[in-house]
């Protein structure tokens, strides 16, 4: 390798690296503000005295804050050695499927939508059918990894932070 890939490649990295620090503080403040709106929701529930409405309503944003944990773990674990797993990503798809499976018909039935405007059962089906296609993925895939040095799929588990 020549002194200027070797340049190019180590600023490329530390590029990277601001780049992923980066994302982890953007990530951290999402997750404030993502608490910052349920606990609002919250308080604003408690003074108008609908309590199982604004639960309901809450939950959505509870939805959220697990999807940005899952976010962030996945970024710790890739600051800390450079891997991620790929579960992460299938568990990102497993919790938005979950969230329109329960916060829609939700707010369907807190809102005033016309019921030509609402979705059907074959909605709801094809919802369940991908929830469960990646939980399969997610079974399949198991404790997969693929590494920024490497760029390719080890394949091989790694042990839990």
């Amino acid at each position: 390798m020549t002194q200027y890939e070797t340049l190019l490649i180590s600023t490329l990295k530390r590029f990277d690296r601001l780049l992923h620090l980066l994302l982890a503080t953007a990530l951290v403040v999402g997750c404030v503000m993502v608490v910052w709106e349920f606990l609002v929701n919250i308080s604003h529930a408690l003074q108008q005295g609908h309590l199982a409405g604004a639960f309901l309503s809450s939950l959505g944003t509870l939805f959220l804050v697990w999807t940005l944990s899952s976010l962030v773990s996945a970024e710790i674990r890739y600051l800390k050695n450079g891997m991620v797993r790929v579960q992460i990503f299938i568990e990102v798809a497993m919790i938005t499927l979950l969230r329109q499976l329960i916060v829609g018909p939700l707010q369907i039935v807190t809102t005033d939508q016309p019921a030509a405007d609402t979705p059907g059962l074959w909605h709801y089906g094809l919802l369940l059918l991908a929830l469960l296609v990646t939980g399969i993925v997610h079974r399949l895939v198991g404790e997969a990894t693929f590494t920024a040095a490497a760029g390719h799929s080890d394949g091989k588990a790694t042990p839990a932070d």
